[in-house]
C-alpha cells in the first residue's frame, strides 16, 4: 500500500513530466515483461522521451492545470504514458515501432497541444517524420538545384577541355 508521501512525489514528478514535455502517448502496456518496457524506455530515452507506468488517478491529479489536462479521456485501465521531450513524434514512432516488433500492448491515444488524439490518430503521427528527417529532406532540396549547377558546369568545363586536346593532338599530328 501506498503513503501519502509517496502518492504526493508520483503526483509532482508527473506534473514535472507534464510541464516539460511536448507530446504524451498513452499505451496499454499488459502483457510486457518487465525486460522489454526497460528495452522500451531505453529507445525512447535514446529520442528524447520516457517511459512510465502510471497509476491513473495520480496522472490525472498531477494534469490538472497543464495543457494535459485531457488525458483523463485516455487513463482507464493499465496505462504507461510515453513523454516525448526532443519532439512531437519520436516518441509516437518508437512506442509504434516497438508494439509493432513485440505485437504486444497497444496505443491507446495521444495528448498533443492540449487536444486528445485517438488511437488511430497517435499512430498516424507515428508515421510522419521527426524533425531531423525532415531537417535533412529540407537541405537535400535547397542543395539539389546546386548539385544540378555544379555538374552542368563541370559538364561543359570537361567538352571545353575535351575538344581543346583534341586540337592540340589534332596541330601536333600535322
Amino acid at each position: 500500500m501506498s503513503t501519502k508521501a509517496f502518492k504526493n512525489e508520483k503526483v509532482e514528478y508527473f506534473k514535472k513530466q507534464f510541464e516539460n514535455a511536448k507530446v504524451a502517448v498513452v499505451t496499454d502496456y499488459r502483457g510486457y515483461t518487465v525486460e522489454e518496457i526497460t528495452d522500451l524506455r531505453r529507445k525512447l530515452q535514446k529520442s528524447d522521451a520516457d517511459y512510465t507506468v502510471t497509476k491513473n488517478t495520480l496522472c490525472k491529479l498531477a494534469s490538472k492545470g497543464t495543457s494535459f489536462e485531457a488525458i483523463e479521456e485516455l487513463m482507464s485501465g493499465p496505462s504507461a504514458i510515453a513523454f516525448g521531450f526532443g519532439d512531437e513524434v519520436s516518441a509516437a514512432k518508437v512506442v509504434a515501432n516497438f508494439i509493432k516488433e513485440n505485437k504486444k500492448g497497444e496505443i491507446k491515444g495521444a495528448v498533443l497541444d492540449g487536444k486528445v488524439l485517438s488511437a488511430d490518430e497517435a499512430k498516424k503521427l507515428a508515421l510522419l517524420p521527426s524533425k531531423e528527417e525532415l531537417y535533412a529532406k529540407i537541405l537535400g532540396s535547397i542543395n539539389s538545384p546546386a548539385t544540378g549547377i555544379v555538374y552542368g558546369i563541370n559538364g561543359v568545363m570537361s567538352a571545353l577541355v575535351r575538344a581543346v586536346d583534341a586540337v592540340r593532338a589534332q596541330k601536333a599530328n600535322q
